[in-house]
């Protein structure tokens, strides 16, 4: 049996330059999906997963980030005042116990490699979960609670994996598997956005990982990867040539890139029509908008 993963490491100190000028005063894990901030989806799946410890690498201009997180004395007493219960339920959702959270700040954006290298002294020696917030799944059991049930099995370093149309694999971190457990892959390779004829596979890494201390020390040798950047699958990468633990798993659900403003919207119509109270008038007015389209055309 694994030892229990009860930390996260959330990296949130980039600029989210694709959103401006939305993010020139707000941060854009702050940016609301239907009526909560990205932050609050990843919040919750770490929460169904066990997690117990939220370590977050920021940097300048976060201050609303951390706000967020602290209790609002005044807007829950209006509330209570106004009987609105189901409203003070969904804000004490969003509140983190002292002691619950940290915060480390990345002085230079040098790669999500060194992101996580910044939260080690925060980890020590234990396994711990690193969550992306722009990666936002959709899942009947989330797909971190997936990966730690999957890795009480296996222990090693774990990462959440899922089929890319090949035109586009290029832009991610893929896979190169030596055996096809179905959901689980064993990995023999990872390589960080290759060029097409290099790709070992169409199988990508996304914003979901389960890691051992020992990518820390690797991460601890500053090495720059692709870009320039140090690149958290580098470090990765360098445990399968010394432990041969390192694991794919191919998650239940729909990942919606929230980093781009295409995935953003698409995430914003799936979630919505998701919601009961939503769905007839959103759906209704999606059916609308593409007969107006279909007309013009």
């Amino acid at each position: 049996m694994s030892k229990k993963v009860t930390k996260a490491v959330f990296p949130v100190a980039g600029l989210g330059t694709r959103f401006l000028p939305a993010t020139k005063s707000i941060p854009k894990e702050i940016m609301t999906l239907v009526d909560r901030p990205l932050i609050q989806y990843a919040i919750d799946e770490a929460r169904a997963a066990g997690i117990k410890e939220f370590i977050f690498v920021t940097s300048r201009g976060k201050g609303a980030l951390e706000d967020y997180f602290d209790h609002a004395p005044h807007i829950e007493q209006e509330l209570k005042k106004k009987g609105k219960d189901d409203l003070l339920e969904i804000l004490k959702g969003t509140n983190m116990e002292s002691g619950a959270i940290a915060y480390v700040r990345q002085h230079k954006a040098l790669g999500l490699g060194h992101a996580v290298w910044c939260a080690s002294r925060l980890i020590g020696n234990e396994p711990f979960a690193v969550i992306l917030p722009d990666d936002v799944i959709a899942a009947e059991t989330p797909c971190l609670q997936q990966m730690v049930e999957a890795h009480a099995e296996t222990g090693g370093n774990m990462v959440a994996a899922m089929e890319v149309p090949a035109e586009k694999a290029s832009a991610y971190g893929l896979l190169d598997v030596s055996e096809d457990m179905g959901s689980m892959v064993r990995v023999k390779g990872m390589v960080e956005k290759p060029k097409p004829e290099d790709a070992p596979s169409n199988l990508a890494v996304i914003g979901r990982y389960i890691l051992t201390p020992k990518v820390l020390r690797n991460l601890n040798k500053k090495q720059a990867g692709a870009g320039g950047e140090i690149q958290l699958t580098d470090a990765i990468a360098q445990e399968i040539a010394a432990s041969n633990d390192v694991y794919g798993y191919r998650f239940r659900g729909q990942r919606f890139d929230c980093g781009s403003k295409a995935g953003f919207l698409q995430a914003t119509v799936a979630f919505g029509l998701a919601r009961e109270e939503l769905h007839d008038e959103f759906s209704q007015y999606l059916q609308e908008m593409a007969a107006i389209q279909k007309a013009a055309q």
